[in-house]
């Protein structure tokens, strides 16, 4: 069985656990996905599926994505992805998969684009502390210098500064499954996952050992 699926992101809330506590979870509606396509070694060099999510109007699509959905006759989604596996010799074209391929307990990872934060300079995107306020001071919040001597005489690579802040793919790993509910195509993870509300994620099993 897969352990992948494509959800949105609906709100964070809070629940009460066994032993009283308050723990803060997070809303996905996870599925229900289309197997649109089943790629294999033998046709494409690699073993996957394709899943479909999200129902979209015929006019919402273009020409090649409509005559490749048409193949399948389920429909057209807003959102195509993929998902390695290792056999796909148990699914079909047009399978449906929903969140009761996962299970209460279970730890995941949970991609999505960050919020965009816009332009950001390096106290409020990386933490910098600001220089000294007093009189003549004239850098408050610059950065500071940024370059080398002579050598190397560049600024290297990587280098923190001003900046987009946010609008970035960003995977949250390790987050544990606290309740599923089939009928609604809920899944209830604890703690937060990156993106704003109705945001697109993509929800997969974590296989690291812990």
């Amino acid at each position: 069985m897969v352990k992948a699926i494509i959800g949105r992101k609906l709100e964070m809330t809070q629940l009460f656990a066994e032993d009283g506590s308050v723990v803060p979870v997070t809303l996905i509606e996870a599925g229900p996905c289309v197997v649109t396509q089943i790629k294999t070694p033998e046709r494409d060099g690699y073993s996957a599926l394709q899943l479909g999510y999200g129902k979209v109007k015929p006019k919402n699509v273009n020409k090649p994505e409509k005559g490749h959905l048409d193949k399948i006759g389920k429909g057209y989604f807003r959102v195509l992805h993929e998902v390695r596996i290792d056999q796909t010799g148990d699914f079909q074209a047009g399978q449906e998969l929903s969140v009761d391929v996962f299970a209460v307990g279970e730890v995941v990872d949970v991609t999505g684009i960050s919020k965009g934060k816009g332009f950001a300079g390096t106290i409020r995107r990386w933490n910098f502390q600001r220089g000294p306020a007093g009189h003549g001071s004239k850098n408050v919040r610059e950065p500071g210098s940024t370059g080398n001597a002579t050598f190397p005489g560049r600024v290297i690579k990587g280098k923190k500064m001003p900046g987009q802040k946010g609008n970035k793919r960003v995977t949250l790993m390790g987050l544990k499954i606290v309740d599923i509910r089939p009928d609604e195509n809920l899944l209830i993870v604890r703690g937060a996952v990156p993106g704003s509300r109705n945001g697109i994620i993509y929800i997969r099993k974590n296989n690291r050992v812990r």
